[in-house]
């Protein structure tokens, strides 16, 4: 937590605007997507509250990103301090995971206030966030594990996890419900939901925006199938994320 927190405030040390580019990135990113996506090509023309699906949506991916990417080289980062300091080495990638999440907690801040200005009433299934949003930080946590971990062995998962990201960004519903899956292949979404994260995109959509416009994930999966197995997915990333960053933490300051 110490670290976390001594991480979060030195992020922004020194700038203008400090604290808010936490809550401005992701507004001003969501601001050049709906201008160009939806102004000009008309991405989400016909869906109910696209504004407020895409904010979301970008929020939660932001949060993915950052927290994944800034594990990437955590550890390298940081080799003066493993060589020098005596402490369990799990304890970097869970802090910058805990930072991306102190920024996830800002901007749904930011979410919530967008979606009562947009009209949305809250209701019980606002509570389902909570769960959604939790599968979210164990996925990302156990992938930032697993990515610190192979990064000090091998530097090329850098580059590779960069482009690996670009191309789950726009496979993902983000910018897009997950009935627009069905324009790529008939029945496409049932293969597509297998996706955790999209997955936790579509079920967010029902339970907090609208669950007449948005189907659940099983529903639009066609049926519960899919979704178990991209919700297993999640605890075995975690797990498979532990164990190999428990395996390579004893040789990290050796192999840095």
């Amino acid at each position: 937590m110490t670290l976390a927190r001594s991480e979060f405030k030195l992020r922004y040390f020194g700038s203008v605007l400090g604290y808010l580019w936490s809550l401005m990135r992701p507004l001003l990113f969501f601001g050049v997507i709906y201008l160009f996506f939806v102004k000009i090509i008309g991405v989400g023309a016909g869906v109910p509250h696209y504004g407020l699906y895409l904010l979301t949506g970008i929020v939660l991916w932001n949060y993915f990103s950052e927290a994944t990417g800034n594990c990437v080289s955590c550890l390298v980062v940081r080799e003066a301090m493993l060589r020098k300091v005596r402490f369990p080495r799990m304890v970097v990638p869970l802090s910058v995971s805990l930072t991306a999440t102190f920024n996830l907690g800002m901007n749904f801040i930011v979410v919530i206030l967008f979606a009562l200005g947009n009209g949305i009433t809250p209701t019980a299934k606002w509570l389902e966030m909570i769960p959604i949003v939790l599968c979210f930080v164990v996925f990302a946590t156990g992938i930032g594990m697993l990515l610190s971990a192979l990064y000090v062995r091998f530097r090329d998962v850098q580059p590779i996890w960069d482009v690996t990201q670009l191309a789950w960004f726009y496979g993902s519903p983000v910018m897009y419900p997950a009935s627009r899956y069905d324009k790529f292949a008939p029945n496409f979404e049932h293969i597509a939901l297998l996706n955790p994260v999209a997955t936790l995109l579509t079920q967010m959509g029902h339970a907090f925006i609208d669950p007449k416009s948005f189907p659940s994930a099983a529903t639009a999966a066609g049926g519960y199938g899919p979704v178990i197995v991209a919700l297993a997915i999640i605890p075995a990333t975690f797990a498979l994320g532990w164990w190999v960053f428990t395996r390579e933490a004893p040789r990290v300051a050796e192999n840095l």
